[in-house]
């Protein structure tokens, strides 16, 4: 970035990965209406290059390409050229991605597509080099050539257009199968189809390091969580196993930081030792809530241990004063991969004296290092192995290394930070609100519930629209733009109902009851019974997608049948039943053919095999039984608590109680007898 240039229009947006390229010399517009105005006005291609502030190789194609003022001069003359972060507009990123994967059979970031004025695509890319190298055309060959087709072969250019939108229009349907409409859900849902899920996943298994598969490797967390589950509901050990397994492993790796807490967004290898260093808010949202509940299944103080540091990182780096999460940070420092993160062991020795040596056999500090002459913190033993071997007692270990992490901590912070994505994301922060929700319901640290509550007043206050409920998807320094997509309102809608279920202040509910309505009014297709990505109300894409797959975060659809599933117990709502009946019919073939890559939705359709549990709790005691009922792990339930009986919600409803408090247990509209103690509840519910 030169600022000693002219900026471009990116100069005028809020996202950080737009400021970054708001000083090339390439005259980039936004993804607004007066890119395409131009284009049809010039009838020239438009170019769209797709990444996100923390991506290294957007960072390597903006030094060598972007910066070069002969190739920026070409783009400018040739092209109209629009920037795109695909965290503020991964609708836009949706259908261009497809489009590349169409052409190259593969895809990544930067992702950049070439498209007719209208916006239809003719051809894409990735990642291309300064000069031909890496079996790849070089980025000025590709703009000439492209210009050159342009102009000369216009109707080669319209008949790839509309192959490519032919094949973006069918991929939606590509997993759905709609001759299991109308089928018995009873029936399809068995205990043999989580079975067949269970053993889809234990075929990817990773029996040494943990995980699925092999390098690069993701947390996979809803594959975890789906395990974890399935272990709940039948008692497999193999479930509960490497479930156990992955998080230690990961825990004890260097894709986690020992130091500041949080995890990195993957591995590059297959023993979690090298991470890629970009720190996500959703990855650690989704990992918080998954080791929360872990911790409840388990009792291990390792889960809990990292629930806390990893919650001690966001609230020190990456929470704003008004309340809303950040979005990440970034891999690099000073254009380097991992600087701020890695060690040379003469600095530890230099930093912590003669405790250097026990602290650097701890977590595996050596002269040559672990990774590029340098060290990445991680430890090959588990704590009390450790103690053991040194002859060391647990206290005094643990005191020794939580005085030697903060003095290098400490230490760290002097050295250049990584960027920092600021802009607030809706359906981020969501989740990430919901992982302080979960953290409470297991530890019942105050901090934890006031965090969260004070996230969805954000939220509610400073993302919405004043017009009505809708909402928008990012915000930053007072600025909020892009109408919400699906996920947005369906990770919002969860928030709302996991914060209720730890305040049960039913104005929680019932403004998750209204978004549900409204997302099933804008977003719902009632022809082919899945949700779109896009509101109905929105008009500057080419096309609706329907986002299936359940990713780095989990899919608005899927999540969608989770919050129907809860809400039509709570508002007794048939209605969404059969909505969720549908979408889970729909998608039973793709959950058994690509486990992997829909464990989200098989946790739903996990929810039909083994019913939500329905749990009320009625009288003078009932905050104080909730709490309790919170700390245990339920594999899917519904939990309501009252003071008093409540005949707006059938759990509450006709149940009022004097001097004692009861629970009461139920189960698909059936209640057993009700009980006074969580032990009793216990016993009920494995009886």
């Amino acid at each position: 970035m030169n600022k000693n240039r002219l900026g471009n229009r990116l100069q005028y947006e809020t996202s950080p990965y737009l400021l970054q390229h708001a000083y090339n010399p390439v005259d980039w517009y936004a993804w607004k209406e007066e890119a395409f105005e131009k284009a049809q006005k010039e009838n020239k291609p438009i170019l769209v290059s797709i990444g996100y502030s923390t991506c290294h190789w957007c960072h390597v194609m903006e030094r060598e390409s972007f910066e070069d003022e002969r190739i920026a001069q070409y783009m400018n003359e040739n092209f109209v050229n629009i920037k795109v972060d695909r965290e503020e507009r991964p609708d836009v990123d949706q259908i261009y991605m497809a489009a590349v994967q169409a052409i190259t059979g593969g895809g990544g970031w930067p992702l950049h597509c070439f498209l007719l004025p209208d916006g239809r695509p003719f051809y894409g890319g990735t990642y291309y080099p300064p000069k031909d190298a890496y079996n790849r055309p070089s980025w000025f060959a590709v703009l000439k050539n492209i210009a050159h087709t342009f102009s000369q072969k216009r109707e080669t250019v319209e008949s790839q257009a509309e192959k490519l939108m032919e094949y973006i229009k069918s991929s939606d349907q590509a997993f759905t199968k709609e001759e299991d409409l109308g089928l018995s859900v009873e029936t399809i849902f068995s205990k043999d189809f989580a079975q067949g899920i269970f053993d889809s996943l234990r075929r990817r298994f990773d029996k040494v390091e943990g995980g699925f598969g092999s390098a690069p490797k993701f947390p996979s967390t809803m594959g975890l969580r789906y395990l974890m589950n399935y272990h709940y509901h039948t008692k497999n050990k193999a479930a509960l196993e490497h479930l156990e397994l992955s998080l230690e492993k990961m825990i004890k790796g260097g894709i986690y930081d020992h130091l500041g807490g949080g995890f990195c967004r993957y591995s590059t290898d297959n023993a979690w030792l090298v991470p890629h260093f970009e720190k996500m808010l959703y990855d650690n949202a989704l990992l918080v809530n998954l080791l929360a509940d872990a911790y409840k299944l388990t009792g291990k103080t390792l889960y809990k241990e990292t629930v806390m540091e990893c919650l001690e990182f966001i609230g020190r780096e990456m929470t704003s004063e008004e309340g809303g999460f950040y979005t990440a940070l970034d891999a690099d420092t000073e254009g380097v991969e991992g600087k701020f993160y890695v060690w040379d062991k003469k600095e530890v020795e230099i930093v912590l004296g003669d405790d250097a040596e026990l602290y650097s056999a701890f977590y595996g500090i050596t002269e040559e290092g672990n990774w590029e002459e340098k060290n990445i913190l991680c430890r090959s033993e588990t704590f009390n192995d450790f103690a053991r071997i040194n002859d060391i007692g647990h206290k005094k270990l643990s005191h020794f290394l939580k005085k030697c992490n903060h003095a290098l901590l400490k230490h760290r912070e002097r050295r250049v930070r990584p960027g920092l994505d600021d802009k607030i994301l809706l359906g981020w922060n969501a989740l990430m609100c919901s992982a302080y929700a979960k953290a409470y319901e297991a530890l019942q640290k105050e901090e934890y519930l006031e965090v969260a509550k004070q996230n969805l007043a954000f939220i509610l206050q400073k993302l919405a629209n004043e017009k009505g409920l809708s909402f928008f998807h990012t915000y930053k320094k007072g600025v909020k733009q892009y109408a919400a997509f699906l996920d947005d309102y369906a990770f919002l809608i969860d928030a709302l109902i996991n914060v209720y279920s730890i305040t049960f202040e039913v104005s929680y509910l019932e403004r998750a009851h209204e978004l549900a309505n409204y997302t099933i009014d804008k977003f719902f297709d009632k022809e082919n019974k899945l949700f779109f990505y896009t509101s109905v109300e929105q008009k500057d894409l080419i096309y609706r997608r329907k986002d299936l797959y359940d990713g780095a975060v989990p899919s608005g659809n899927s999540m969608m049948i989770h919050n129907l599933q809860r809400l039509a117990l709570i508002k007794s709502k048939d209605s969404y039943t059969q909505i969720t009946e549908e979408m889970l019919l729909l998608m039973k073939k793709a959950m058994e053919k690509y486990a992997a890559s829909f464990s989200y939705w098989s946790e739903a359709a996990l929810n039909r095999v083994f019913p939500l549990k329905e749990i009320a709790i009625i009288g003078k005691d009932a905050m104080k039984i909730a709490a309790e009922v919170q700390q245990l792990f339920i594999g899917g339930r519904v939990i309501m608590a009252s003071n008093h009986e409540n005949e707006n919600y059938a759990l509450l409803d006709g149940r009022e109680v004097e001097e004692e408090t009861m629970i009461y247990l139920c189960e698909e509209h059936i209640c057993k007898m009700p009980v006074q103690t969580t032990t009793d509840l216990l016993m009920l519910m494995n009886s």
